[in-house]
């Protein structure tokens, strides 16, 4: 009788902190990588580029205007001073 009773209990702890637990061991694990020295810097320089890119892109898509009546007259003097 005690022991379906503790058994029970086991697993009704298992299942109400299952959840927490699964995310307690996915931080950890992100924390762990994150903080790996041994790691090499490949993946920092990745972060660099893909946020330029995407700084690039926002730029891009609120000045678009802007920036093609900026290019068209740099090629209008540009072609104006060759002819």
């Amino acid at each position: 009788m005690q022991n379906t009773r503790t058994e029970r209990l086991i697993m009704k702890g298992r299942r109400n902190f299952a959840m927490r637990k699964h995310i307690q061991n996915g931080l950890l694990k992100a924390k762990n990588a994150l903080m790996n020295p041994s790691g090499d810097q490949m993946t920092g320089w990745l972060i660099v580029v893909l946020i330029v890119v995407v700084v690039g892109a926002v730029f891009m898509t609120l000045y678009q205007g802007s920036i093609s009546s900026i290019w068209n007259s740099i090629v209008a003097k540009i072609t104006g001073l060759l002819n």
